[in-house]
């Protein structure tokens, strides 16, 4: 690879080139970051100290806190970075670093939220069986079987990055290294490396939001037997999945099941899916489920407590 490729760096052209424009954004993208941060962050928070969220359905749901904490951090402090530096480069090591790590983090949120949907149509389908079958050792197998998934995945995508020669340009026409726009810059035919991504990333999204829409569509038609207050509370938590399932793959399905070509809604839509959907999911959890908002404001009251009782205490 070495022989092929002599850019040394790349150049991320970001969201905007104007300076003023740039200020704008990297204000309004650490404010984002940092509400990703303490929304994901109580979540995971209350689920591991309320006992009332020790159960199957909260634990998923901490992990993928803990995973929309990752993946905008693979991306955001570097673009608020090199705004705040002036300088917009990123190593080609640490652009590939990057690819990986987001990569890994996506990819393993999409089978996570598969186990998500077996675990709701297994509570709602299978009520009786629910507590033998999704136990702490069978949850916890799922977790990891998804994080390997995300692995493999991740791992075979940047291999088929890594084998592209890179002669130049170097500007990446996005605010990170992502591999529709790195793909149009390799000075290589890269139809069959295209097919291949295509074929790992988009048809991986595009199956499992098919069968994501299968397996919800199947609980609906389940709750016909169920009781008005159960009906409620199912419908509530599947229109929470249904709707953090369809803000996470639309953009991933625009972005990764068509062949690499520049739109002007390229950067639009990446936006979406590496910041706003990490944002938006700790809000939909809390606002669709009264459990999980009870518990965090009665975790955020405790913490007030603890400060004023502190502060009280002489010194």
């Amino acid at each position: 690879m070495g022989n092929r490729t002599n850019i040394k760096e790349f150049i991320l052209l970001g969201l905007s080139r104007n300076a003023e424009m740039q200020i704008v954004l990297a204000l309004a993208f650490l404010l984002l970051y940092l509400v990703i941060i303490i929304g994901n962050s109580l979540i995971i928070v209350a689920v591991k100290v309320v006992s009332s969220l020790q159960s199957p359905m909260y634990f998923f749901l901490s992990n993928l806190s803990l995973i929309d904490l990752c993946y905008p951090t693979v991306t955001i402090p570097k673009m608020l970075v090199n705004i705040i530096s002036g300088r917009d480069t990123i190593p080609f090591n640490g652009c590939l670093s990057q690819l990986f790590f987001f990569h890994l983090f996506i990819s393993t949120e999409v089978f996570l939220l598969a186990v998500m949907a077996f675990d709701r149509y297994m509570a709602i389908c299978n009520p009786l069986r629910y507590t033998t079958i999704m136990n702490k050792r069978v949850c916890s197998l799922l977790v990891l079987g998804s994080w390997l998934g995300g692995v493999v995945h991740s791992v075979v995508q940047t291999i088929l990055m890594i084998r592209l020669p890179f002669c130049g340009p170097n500007e990446v026409d996005s605010f990170f290294c992502d591999i529709p726009p790195l793909l149009n810059l390799a000075c290589s035919d890269t139809f069959i490396t295209g097919i291949l991504i295509v074929s790992n990333s988009g048809l991986i999204s595009l199956v499992s939001f098919i069968l994501l829409l299968g397996s919800y569509t199947s609980i609906l038609l389940s709750l016909r037997q169920h009781s008005a207050e159960g009906k409620h509370k199912a419908l509530s938590t599947c229109a929470a999945h249904l709707t953090v399932v369809t803000i996470f793959f639309g953009p991933c399905i625009f972005i990764y099941t068509r062949p690499s070509s520049s739109l002007s809604m390229d950067k639009i839509v990446s936006v979406f899916y590496a910041v706003i959907t990490p944002l938006l999911n700790p809000l939909i959890y809390t606002l669709r489920n009264a459990e999980v908002k009870n518990s965090m404001k009665k975790l955020i009251t405790d913490c007030q407590r603890v400060i004023m009782r502190r502060n009280k205490t002489p010194l």
